[in-house]
C-alpha cells in the first residue's frame, strides 16, 4: 500500500495555502483514479471517492464533509470508485460553488442520487469541448474494454484534457489503448501531466466483472509517444486482485523514453508540476 503523506485537515491546509504562478500547477493524489488538482486559484477534484468501502486498500484521505474548497469537478465514468453518489452530494454542500462536468449518461445519476441540480453540472459526450472563462475541457472517449457509445448520450466513459492557467492535464479515467487515441491527444500537446491507469485487464478480471484497463506498458507507449512532461502511473492501489507495481512502469518508461519523467509516490503528497 503507498505510504500516506497528508490527509484530512491537514492536506485541506496544504491545498488551501498552495500558490502557483502561471504556467504551474500542484495536484495531491488520493488514491486509485481520484487526483485534487490546484492551479492559480482554482481547485479541481477528478473522480472523487471518499466512500469507507470494505474492501478498500488505502482508506480515504478525506471524509465527505471535507470535500471543500473545489471549484470544479469532473467525474469520468459510472462506476461506484469514480463516480460515488455519497461524495458528490457531500461535496455538493461543502463545496457550494463547485460546477460538476461528467458524461451525459450520467447527469441523471449526478441530480437523482447525488442531489445535484442540473445548473451545476456540465454534460459531455466525447470529443467535444467545455469552455469557460477559468478553463478548457476537452473530453476523450475512453474505452473501458468497449465504447459502449450511442448516438443519445455519446462515450459513457471519458478522459479529459484539461487546460488551466497554462498548464494542461490529461486523466486519462478508466481505458485500455485503442486505434486513435494517440490523435486525438496529439491535437492537445503538449501535456504538462498525464494521469494514466496501468491495471490491466485479463479474463480472470472479467470473470469477477472487473473492466479492464491498459497495461503499464501501453501507458508508457501512451506518456512516450506524447512526450508529457510527468506521467504518473494511477489506479493500482486500492482493491486486491486489482492491482499492479507502479515501478514496472517506472522501469519500462526509462528503457522505452529515457527522456520522459516519471512520479510514484505517496497518498496526499503534493506534486509541484508545469
Amino acid at each position: 500500500m503507498p505510504e500516506i503523506i497528508n490527509s484530512h485537515q491537514d492536506l485541506l491546509s496544504e491545498i488551501e495555502a498552495t500558490q502557483t504562478e502561471p504556467g504551474k500547477a500542484a495536484f495531491w493524489w488520493l488514491g486509485q483514479h481520484t487526483f485534487v488538482v490546484k492551479a492559480g486559484q482554482i481547485v479541481l477534484y477528478i473522480d472523487p471517492f471518499f466512500a469507507a468501502w470494505e474492501s478498500r486498500n488505502t482508506p480515504p484521505l478525506l471524509n465527505f464533509e471535507e470535500g471543500k474548497l473545489a471549484n470544479y469537478t469532473l467525474v469520468t465514468h459510472t462506476h461506484g470508485d469514480h463516480l460515488c453518489p455519497e461524495t458528490l452530494s457531500a461535496m455538493k454542500d461543502a463545496s457550494p460553488n463547485c460546477h460538476f462536468i461528467c458524461p451525459k449518461s450520467e447527469v441523471h445519476r449526478l441530480v437523482d442520487e447525488a442531489g445535484i441540480p442540473e445548473s451545476r453540472i456540465t454534460s459531455m459526450r466525447g470529443d467535444d469541448v467545455f469552455t469557460d472563462e477559468t478553463l478548457k475541457v476537452t473530453a476523450i472517449p475512453a474505452k473501458h474494454e468497449t465504447f459502449d457509445f450511442t448516438e443519445e448520450n455519446g462515450y459513457p466513459f471519458l478522459g479529459y484534457v484539461i487546460e488551466i492557467n497554462g498548464v494542461k492535464i490529461y486523466h486519462a479515467g478508466d481505458t485500455i489503448f485503442y486505434d486513435g487515441m494517440l490523435a486525438r491527444l496529439q491535437k492537445c500537446t503538449p501535456l504538462d501531466v498525464a494521469f494514466l491507469p496501468i491495471n490491466g485487464r485479463s479474463a480472470e478480471q472479467w470473470s469477477r466483472n472487473l473492466m479492464g484497463n491498459m497495461t503499464y506498458q501501453e501507458a508508457v507507449e501512451v506518456a512516450g509517444e506524447l512526450k508529457v512532461g510527468l506521467a504518473v502511473p494511477t489506479h493500482y492501489d486500492m482493491f486486491i486482485g486489482n492491482q499492479e507495481d507502479p515501478q514496472k512502469f517506472v522501469n519500462y518508461l526509462k528503457f522505452r523514453y529515457p527522456n520522459t519523467p516519471a512520479w510514484v509516490g505517496g497518498l496526499g503528497k503534493q506534486v509541484l508540476f508545469g
